[in-house]
């Protein structure tokens, strides 16, 4: 039986925890909190308090375009054409070092939404298939509709 009552996750709330996994496995590949933030259109501090774990629930759109920017760049490294994304992507490799998080290769895809769910491997290098592309999304428009 799940852990998971009504009570537990907010209502029209996800459990976070295969959104966590996917952010992660992004890190073991070098794509920092910012580069994912940034793909997401969404801001770099939700993105770390998802990966560090402080989340326990997240709305079923950002579940969505995680799981979207995770498809598209599970097995591709973050570029490094600069001095600051090398630097960046540095960071994020040695954070998930650190926490010992396992690539995208070693997660069940079938069980990654389930509550409860803990990968059996750790952390291993990752080389992946190759650079992963910019992703800028669509550009917000704050004005009134019709102005």
């Amino acid at each position: 039986v799940l852990a998971v009552s009504s009570g537990t996750v907010p209502r029209g709330r996800l459990d976070a925890g295969g959104t966590r996994l996917r952010l992660r496995a992004l890190h073991v590949m070098g794509h920092s909190s910012a580069r994912i933030a940034r793909a997401l259109g969404a801001r770099e501090m939700t993105i770390r308090r998802l990966t560090r774990g402080d989340a326990s629930s997240v709305s079923p759109q950002l579940r969505d375009a995680v799981t979207a920017l995770y498809d598209a760049w599970w097995d591709k490294r973050a570029p490094e054409r600069t001095r600051a994304e090398r630097a960046a992507a540095t960071l994020a490799r040695r954070r998930a070092i650190a926490g010992n998080w396992c690539a995208a290769a070693a997660l069940d895809d079938d069980q990654l939404d389930t509550p409860g769910y803990r990968p059996r491997s750790r952390w291993r290098p990752a080389t992946g298939t190759g650079v992963a592309p910019d992703i800028h999304p669509p550009a917000r428009h704050h004005g009134k509709k019709g102005a």
